[in-house]
Formats: C-alpha cells, structure tokens, sequence
C-alpha cells in the first residue's frame, strides 16, 4: 500500500483518480500487489488510520526525489508531475538562505483575524449536516498558503498542528473547494472587502484622491484544458495557468486590494469571446471607486490598448500605461545592448505616387 501513496504522490494523481488508473492498467494493480482495485474511501482510509506522520514524510520524500530526479535528468516520463510542485516550499540551494516562512504564532493570529472578519462571508453550499464546516476548510487553505505546499501535505501538517480528526483530508478538502462558483467567491471577496475597511475606519480614511494599480495574475494549471474554460494561455507558448485581475491600493504600509475579477480568455480548448479586458477594467474601477476617490490607475503593458485608454478617460482617471513592445522592437534593443549604444538609426524608404508637386502640398 505505501507503494501506491508514493506512485500517488508522484503522478499527483488523487485518491479517485489513482483508482481509475489502476481500473484503466490492471497491470500496475499487480505490480504494486492487488488482486483487485480499492476504491478512493479505502486508500483515504489507509492513510489516516495505518500510517503515522513518519509514514507519510517517508512517501512524500521518495516521492519527491523521483520526481526531481526524472526532471533532472531529463527522462522521459510524461505521468511524472512537474519538478515545480514538489520544490515549490524546498530550497535548493545550499548556500545560507533567510527563513521567509512564517511563524506559527503569525499563523495563528492571521487565521484569526480571517474567521473574524472574512470567511463567514463564503459559503460552499454543503449540506449543514457535513462532516466539516467550511470554516475549517477555510483555515486549512489559509494554513496551506501561508506554509506554502500543496493540498496533500499541508493537510497532513495541519493535522498535526491541531487535531487529527479536526482537519480534512487532502481529497475531502480539494472537492469541497471545487463546490465553489467563480461568481461567489467574487462577490464573497466584495463583503469582505466592505467588511474590512468598515473594521480599519477608524484608524484609516481615504480623504484625498489614491493612487491604484491594476495587475495580473497568473496561477499556473499543469492538468487537461478539455472544458476548462477558465484555463488560460501564457507567454510561454507550452504552460497554461488561472488568471485574474487586482486592484490595490499603493503607497500605503501594505498592499490593499479593493477588486478582482477572473480574466476570460479565448483559447483554442474553449468557447470563450474574445477577451475584452477594458470592460475587466471598468468593473475594477468602479467597484474601488465605490470605497475611495482615485486619482491615477497604473497597469502594465498588458493593459496596452486604445480600449482601456478610452474606459479609463470615460471613468475620470489619469492613467500610466507603458507602451507593448514587438518582437522586432525587442530585437533592436537587444542589439543596441550588444553595441553598448544608447541611439538607433535605421534606414527606411518611402514610396510616393506620382503627383505633381501642387497635389502634394
């Protein structure tokens, strides 16, 4: 059996989805000493009841140093999950390094605080008799972004850190995120965000006109993009990942943001329009409008576009927008770097009609 959590843990694989491997290739069934298929309660079951902690570090570890190994040295084995997700919370180097991680006691208190003041605001839409409340899924996912490691290990960390049987398991907690609407969650982040800044009112106004930023980002995606039509592209012609737009406050001791919204993207595996962010930047806009007077709104060249120039101006707003460059212009740069010169000049030729000079002027 732990042969099966370390092939898991390999291939990323889930309890449900290892178990329609092994329907699918009856050979690893007996490869790994099956004589028939378990079904995903019985593997969630083994490993909460018949291995400890040292167990499931133990799968982890060999798990992970395959992983590596096959990336490292460039083996071919597409089933191997990528090197990213077991390094994500390692280093590598071994040269001295600072502890960015945070603190158990910084843990404690930003858990907290979030129970106190945002997660009443999402609901799941579970049944009320569920085994787990979705506060717990909650803090579990606070848990997990705070360690930084995937849903498999840090829910084996939280565990520990509370109570064995107050935390969900790994699977548990990934189906009950899945339960989550795109629509809800955004309107759950807007009641926190009216939540919060009623809390910091009396600490903070924001009398004189803000400077905000407008950013994307990208959460990577390694699975099928068949029907996933929140997958979007990225620049790298080969990787797909989950987008979304923030704006947030600058200039302040910390970052605040006020809005997101999920980016629509039209990709080949997909129906969706063609994306049209100067409408993802009004939303943005005027939902922070209706928290604080801004001034000027900052993007990058994403951003770049005679539509969002337009919605900006129409909505009252200064706006910095650096220009998109091309692949030809990045090629002079480039050259210019070589040349260690600061100045390019390239010939060029116009080609006139022929006119009479009082035509032309």
């Amino acid at each position: 059996m732990v042969l099966s959590f370390v092939f898991m843990e390999i291939t990323g694989d889930s309890y449900a989805e290892f178990s329609r491997r092994l329907t699918r290739q009856p050979e690893v069934a007996t490869i790994l000493g099956f004589s028939r298929v378990p079904d995903e309660s019985a593997f969630s079951r083994a490993w909460r009841n018949r291995f400890d902690d040292i167990a499931h570090e133990y799968a982890h570890a060999a798990a992970h140093f395959v992983v590596k190994e096959v990336h490292d040295r460039d083996i071919s084995a597409p089933e191997v999950r990528p090197k990213a997700e077991v390094v994500d919370d390692e280093q590598e180097d071994t040269g001295p390094i600072e502890d960015e991680s945070f603190s158990q006691e910084e843990i404690i208190q930003t858990t907290r605080l979030a129970r106190d003041h945002a997660f009443d605001h999402f609901d799941s839409g579970r049944a009320s008799n569920a085994s787990y409340e979705d506060t717990q899924f909650f803090e579990l996912q606070t848990f997990m972004g705070m360690v930084r490691c995937g849903t498999a290990q840090g829910a084996t960390r939280f565990q520990y850190r509370r109570d064995e049987e107050y935390g969900p398991h790994g699977d548990t907690h990934l189906r009950a995120v899945k339960q989550f609407d795109p629509e809800g969650l955004v309107n759950g982040f807007n009641e926190t965000t009216d939540r919060l800044l009623s809390v910091i009112a009396s600490e903070a106004t924001f009398r004189r006109p803000v400077t905000a930023a407008i950013d994307i980002t990208t959460i990577p995606y390694y699975g099928e993009v068949a029907g996933m039509s929140m997958v979007s592209g990225t620049k790298d012609r080969d990787s797909r990942a989950f987008k979304f737009a923030t704006l947030s406050i600058i200039g302040q001791n910390i970052p605040l943001i006020l809005a997101v919204e999920p980016v629509h993207e039209s990709s080949e595996w997909d129906e969706n329009p063609s994306n049209q962010i100067h409408r993802t930047v009004r939303r943005l806009v005027r939902r922070a409008k209706e928290h604080v007077p801004i001034e000027t709104v900052l993007c990058d060249r994403e951003f770049d576009s005679i539509q969002v120039f337009q919605t900006l101006s129409n909505l009252d707003v200064n706006y910095l927008i650096p220009k998109r460059v091309s692949s030809s212009q990045r090629d002079v740069l480039e050259q210019m770097e070589t040349d260690d010169q600061e100045v390019a000049v390239e010939s060029a030729s116009v080609a006139l009609l022929k006119s009479s000079a009082s035509d032309i002027f």
